[in-house]
């Protein structure tokens, strides 16, 4: 029997990175797939709401959930097969992705280094199609595995499947809720060039005196770079990059381009533009300041923070603020990265 995995009345503060307070009417950890799809066949499930949680480091809890908070702590890790071209590596939605990201380098197998130290978990990776330095996740998925939370039977999704984009993905939309991702797959390919092409790692490169990276010099000068703008959830509740850079067509940023001739922008291979959301906050004046209990990380304007005794409704409060400045200003609208639960 699986019963005794549901607790009730559980909090969920020591689970999110923001340190927000909130509770779950029921909490269950998930250590194998085997687990989750026992606790499917229980009576109780089809009356209970549910929502996934891996590391917590993308959530925003606003309240008590009424319903089932599953934690994924799946683990494992493997080389799968080695192909002529590729090493195959398999990890369980449970591995903390950083460790996973070293772990790939110190078996030899480059690729991912320019995610490290992004927060999470694997099987979060995926949802999010996390990205930093000119590389995302979706680049180096081959697939993964899932289950369907309505039924407990097995899924398979490649690539194409999982409707990957720009901090996107199917997981988001149509399949959001359905489905507990617990274990991914990877391609990194043997034939490896460094994706060096972004400012803060080309300066902290040069600080090294290093002309040719490796895959570990660059993992090494990302951590590095994170470490300088961006607060250690440990010391700081935050939730990473709380804004999504937003994406423009030409008509829009034209006008801004005359405006700002300084604004950083990125040309998309469609004709769009990408914007930098922190460069906009902090040409708005809000680096560094705080509202009530939550504010603007001093060193980087895209992430919010918990100047201690926040609450859900206070971190909204203040992204509600960032959104209104941000569109009165550029006529650009902001839309948050986390998940709202």
């Amino acid at each position: 029997m699986v019963a005794h995995l549901l607790k009730r009345d559980v909090s969920l503060h020591p689970f999110n990175t923001f340190g927000l307070p909130a509770r779950a009417a029921w909490f269950a950890t998930i250590e194998t797939p085997a687990q989750l799809v026992k606790l499917i066949a229980l009576p109780e499930w089809r009356y209970l709401q549910h929502f996934v949680l891996g590391g917590g480091s993308n959530v925003i809890l606003t309240g008590d959930f009424a319903g089932l908070v599953l934690q994924v702590r799946i683990a494992g890790r493997e080389l799968v097969a080695e192909e002529p071209d590729a090493w195959i590596v398999r990890a369980g939605a449970g591995e903390n992705w950083h460790l996973f990201v070293c772990w790939t380098l110190e078996q030899g197998w480059p690729g991912l280094e320019n995610l490290a130290l992004i927060p999470g978990t694997v099987g979060a990776a995926p949802i999010q199609n996390i990205g930093a330095y000119g590389l995302e996740v979706a680049d180096r998925i081959k697939c993964l595995d899932a289950i369907d939370l309505s039924n407990g039977e097995p899924v398979v999704f490649d690539g194409p499947a999982c409707r990957f984009g720009y901090r996107d993905s199917i997981f988001k939309h149509e399949a959001a809720g359905r489905y507990l991702i617990t274990a991914v797959t990877f391609r990194l390919a043997k034939e490896w060039r460094p994706l060096i092409g972004y400012a803060d790692v080309e300066r902290e490169l040069a600080a090294r005196r290093i002309e040719r990276p490796t895959a570990r010099d660059i993992a090494e000068t990302v951590i590095a770079v994170r470490n300088h703008k961006l607060p250690d959830p440990i010391r700081i509740g935050n939730a990473g990059s709380f804004f999504k850079n937003p994406v423009v067509d030409a008509a829009t940023f034209a006008p801004l381009s005359v405006r700002y001739p300084a604004m950083p922008h990125y040309l998309q291979p469609d004709g769009t533009v990408k914007l930098a959301a922190g460069w906009l906050i902090e040409r708005c004046g809000w680096k560094g300041k705080q509202l009530g209990p939550v504010g603007v990380y001093q060193k980087q304007a895209l992430v919010l923070v918990n100047c201690g005794g926040a609450r859900g409704e206070d971190v909204l409060r203040l992204a509600k603020a960032i959104q209104q400045s941000v569109q009165a200003m550029f006529g650009v609208a902001l839309e948050p990265e986390p998940v709202m639960l």
